[in-house]
Parts: structure tokens; C-alpha cells; sequence
């Protein structure tokens, strides 16, 4: 890395980081570039929650369900999808109504990454056969899950759907920093928890103040402290991949934080900044470049 402004201790974990990856994991890194899954809504743009953070602008989008044919004999244009949508007022994505076209899907031998939400163990074992991969969004902090979401829900559902999905399907969880409007809410509390039950990869989003929401004039969170947390949960994971996903400021921010996450050791960036693929020739690693969703 460049000169930069940090302080001698975030220098510092960021130091330790790349030490961590250099010791566990092979001199490469993933570079994903998702062209070749088509992101899907199983409720079009309908959504009972109308989260703080979202309010279903990203629901805008996707594909609609209704849309797709698989049965047509046309090649499909995806080979990978990424299965979501809006949540029922319980916090569930209603995959289970559309069994028979994600099926069609599978038997075309595209790759489903799934959305579920705070699913029961009976709907997650509908899952095992069809979901090459769950992502699961893991929070820390019950007043973001009231504040952002609405939810009565408590950090112990969050902690059963986990185990539950983990019992049947490959499951990758994602924490966003900064998700209640920018501030740090349990992050921290999410990480331990996540090392405590068990982790097979992590995806690190960040905040973005989305036009049209609730926090649509918040501020995403401090970028310095946003790099010291994942230095630090490289050197706390130190086997684990992680990656960077799609779901992270644009800007000066997003240069910044891309060239960090390279330089204290993330595994997988999505669509990364020209300085950090830069970055990534001087540290000598070799790209392993990815067409669909990092978490597949």
C-alpha cells in the first residue's frame, strides 16, 4: 500500500493480517465479477417489511420470477442465480412457492444461492438438494433487527436458523458493518458468536446509504474503523476465507477500502478497484478471476 493516513495501530493490524493470510491460505486471490448469475425475486418487487436500509429499492433490480422459463429449450443466459426477494412479516423469503420452478432450474444445472431469511428447520430441509449455497445475513444487536427490519425476533433465532440451515446446505453468512444507518450495532457480537457456532467462509458488506429509505441521509461508517475490524477479524479467523461483497460504498470510499482489504489479507473481493487489483501484482498473488455471486 501507499502511504496512507491510518494510525500506527490499524497500520499495524493491517500488517498482521497479510501475515495471517500469507501463513494459511496460497499466494492468490479471488476477483468475482458475478455476470453469470442472474439475481432473482420470488416476490417481485413486494416486500412486508420495508427494512430502514433497503425499502425495497434493490428488489427494483431483479428479475422477476414470473419471468423466467425453464422449460424453454433456449440456452440460458445464467448459469448461476441467485434466488431472493421481498420477506413475509415473520422475516421469511417464501422460496417454498415456487419449489416446482427452482427445481426446473436445478435440473438445468444452474447454481442457486439462496436469500431464506428466519426460516424454521422443516423449511430449511426443503432446501437440501436444491441450494448449492444459503447466504445468511447474521446480526449481533437485537435493537438493529427492531429498528432495521421491524422484527420481534431475538439474537437466539438468529443463532437456531444458523444451525438449523448449517445442518442441511452450505452455508455462508453475511455480516454488514454499519447496517442501523451507519453505526456500529453488534458487529463485534456477530463475529464471536459466528466463531463460536462455526464458519465455513464470511462475507464482509458495508452500509450504503440508499436514495428513497429511511437512511437514505446517513453516512456510512468510519472507513478507518471499518479496515481496523476486518484486520483484526483476518487475524481472529485465520483459516477461515473471507471476502469482501458487492454491497459496499462507491467513491473514494470504496478505492480505499478495496486496496485495504488486499493489503491485511481478504480472500475474495467483489467487482475490485483498478489500485487494488494494482495492489494485488505488487504483492505478488495471482488472480483467480469469478463469474458468479462470491458466495458460490
Amino acid at each position: 500500500m501507499e502511504q496512507n493516513a491510518y494510525s500506527l495501530e490499524t497500520n499495524d493490524w493491517i500488517k498482521r493480517g497479510w501475515e495471517i493470510r500469507t501463513n494459511n491460505f496460497p499466494p492468490e486471490i479471488y476477483f468475482d465479477y458475478p455476470t453469470k448469475t442472474e439475481s432473482v425475486s420470488l416476490t417481485g418487487t413486494s416486500c412486508s417489511l420495508n427494512c430502514a436500509h433497503c425499502g425495497g429499492h434493490y428488489l427494483k433490480g431483479m428479475t422477476d420470477i414470473k419471468e423466467l422459463n425453464p422449460q424453454s429449450d433456449t440456452e440460458l443466459a445464467f448459469s448461476s442465480a441467485l434466488i431472493s426477494g421481498g420477506c413475509t412479516v415473520d422475516g421469511k423469503v417464501p422460496f417454498w412457492n415456487r419449489l416446482d420452478l427452482l427445481h426446473e432450474l436445478k435440473n438445468r444445472k444452474v447454481r442457486l444461492n439462496f436469500h431464506v431469511g428466519l426460516i424454521d428447520e422443516q423449511e430449511s430441509q426443503l432446501l437440501k438438494g436444491l441450494a448449492d449455497v444459503v447466504s445468511f445475513d447474521f446480526i449481533g444487536d437485537e435493537d438493529t433487527i427492531r429498528e432495521v427490519y421491524g422484527l420481534k425476533h431475538t439474537l437466539e433465532d438468529y443463532i437456531r436458523v444458523y444451525r438449523d440451515l448449517r445442518k442441511h446446505v452450505k452455508l455462508i453468512p453475511h455480516l454488514t458493518i454499519g447496517l442501523k444507518g451507519g453505526i456500529w450495532s453488534g458487529e463485534e457480537k456477530a463475529l464471536a458468536m459466528l466463531e463460536t457456532i462455526g464458519l465455513d467462509g464470511l462475507v464482509f458488506n458495508v452500509f450504503i446509504p440508499t436514495p428513497g429509505t429511511r437512511y437514505s441521509d446517513r453516512t456510512p461508517p468510519d472507513l478507518e474503523e471499518v479496515i481496523l475490524f476486518l484486520a483484526k477479524a483476518r487475524v481472529r479467523l485465520p483459516k477461515t476465507p473471507l471476502a469482501l461483497g458487492c454491497m459496499r460504498p462507491k467513491g473514494s470510499y470504496r478505492q480505499k477500502l478495496d486496496e485495504a482489504a488486499v493489503a491485511l489479507g481478504i480472500n475474495r473481493i467483489v467487482i475490485p478497484t483498478p489500485r487494488a487489483r494494482q495492489l494485488v501484482e505488487e504483492k505478488g498473488l495471482t488472480i483467480k478471476r469469478g463469474e458468479e455471486c462470491c458466495a458460490l
